[in-house]
């Protein structure tokens, strides 16, 4: 009789470990929360940081009310699970769970906002050991507001990459293939087909990342990568842009201003483009500036105004078939019901009017499967093995006996080299 109560305890004993091993995803932030980034050296960048280096966390708050904001991090494994076997001790110096103490208001906007910036090491909190992170914003009640993904990398193996077009016949006009090594002079790999792990990314996306990839041989110390599918990204194409730093004139893809509560930048229609040839030109692979030219302060980022953008792309071929999104590192690639385009059958497009900070913005149709994972084949814009991609690898190290994956390298390489 005593049975079943021991398999229920033992079950609610258990259900935490259950629970704290579900993968941390990012948490999307709410409508007020925008221009969310990471910044160094004044510049938008990728999430990817040097273990010890200074970075920034920067968000503008719409409301604009001042309010309280606080910060956690939580270090991952590989695969984003939480590294259970460290407390924050063991990762962070100091502590976190600190309210954000950086914060100023808008000035001579339209749309009020309070911008936060937080700042990596700070006089409470210092990064002590390489990984996979999770920083979450919280409000006064302690809930998560949103989340970021973040690596911090040591350099401690070389990783050389080549970015060469697909080896396969059918993909070779679409997809970029990564060939790479892992080279060590410092560290003797234990069992690195078990414990050596990689993670590839494409313009600093998290969405379409490929992990999971064994070494296919070794010579020495050295792993080998030479693979003819695994590591392969649809190609893409470059980046749509438009340019609002002069918020009340029609420029650079802006095909006209309305004025409101705050402006209204309508673009110019945009075309498919997957059936059309490429044709180059220029981009940022995703990012973007903030920038007012008719501002009269020294800080960009607090006399720049937000407008409403009106996005209409023109794939009436692709109508009721797949879920289809505006994304880049502006609202890193969220998807979102306030990022997602809505079909017009009067004039069979899709429409979004989206709320964007002024300057220069990168950004790209990402079309999903009814799951939500990124349908890379079928691209609105198709995918082309001329487009200029920004690729980055990771290599994740636990040797045995560890109590969590360090990233022990950094690889990266541009499209732009492509080789046959």
């Amino acid at each position: 009789m005593m049975q079943p109560l021991y398999r229920l305890v033992a079950l609610a004993l258990l259900l935490p470990l259950f629970t704290n091993a579900q993968v941390q995803q990012e948490v999307a932030p709410p409508y007020n929360i925008k221009t969310v980034s990471f910044i160094q050296n004044n510049e938008n960048v990728f999430p990817y940081f040097r273990l010890g280096d200074t970075f920034t966390l920067a968000f503008d708050d719409l409301f604009g009310n001042e309010a309280n904001y606080y910060y956690s991090l939580q270090h991952c494994n590989y695969d984003w699970t939480p590294s259970t076997q460290l407390s924050v001790n063991d990762y962070v110096q100091g502590f976190d769970n600190q309210r954000i103490q950086t914060y100023n208001n808008s000035f001579n906007t339209l749309q009020i906002y309070s911008r936060y910036t937080l700042s990596f090491p700070n006089q409470f909190t210092r990064i002590l050991l390489s990984g996979n992170y999770i920083l979450n914003i919280l409000n006064d009640d302690r809930e998560v507001v949103f989340s970021r993904r973040m690596i911090i990398y040591q350099e401690q193996v070389g990783v050389p990459v080549q970015v060469k077009r697909a080896r396969d016949v059918e993909n070779i006009q679409e997809k970029h293939n990564l060939d790479f090594s892992i080279k060590s002079e410092s560290i003797l790999f234990q069992s690195p087909l078990q414990n050596v792990k990689v993670a590839l990314f494409q313009n600093g996306r998290f969405d379409n990342a490929i992990y999971n990839i064994k070494a296919q041989y070794t010579i020495g110390n050295d792993l080998i990568y030479k693979y003819n599918k695994e590591t392969q990204f649809y190609a893409g194409n470059e980046y749509w842009y438009f340019e609002n730093k002069d918020i009340r004139n029609a420029v650079n893809n802006v095909a006209r201003v309305t004025a409101g509560e705050i402006y209204n930048s309508i673009l110019y229609t945009n075309d498919a483009r997957a059936n059309k040839p490429y044709t180059y030109y220029p981009d940022v692979n995703g990012n973007f500036v903030t920038k007012n030219i008719n501002n009269s302060v020294s800080d960009q980022t607090l006399e720049s105004d937000y407008s409403w953008v009106f996005f209409k792309l023109s794939a009436p071929a692709l109508f009721d078939k797949k879920p289809i999104y505006v994304g880049g590192m502006f609202n890193n690639y969220v998807k979102t019901d306030e990022y997602k385009l809505d079909y017009v059958e009067k004039t069979n497009t899709y429409e979004k009017a989206i709320m964007i900070k002024q300057g220069f913005t990168n950004y790209m149709y990402i079309t999903t499967t009814k799951d939500g994972s990124v349908d890379g084949k079928n691209a609105v814009d198709g995918n082309f093995y001329q487009t200029e991609d920004q690729y980055d690898i990771f290599v994740y190290y636990r040797q045995n006996n560890e109590r969590y994956d360090r990233v022990i390298g950094r690889g990266s390489a541009n499209s732009q080299n492509i080789i046959n």
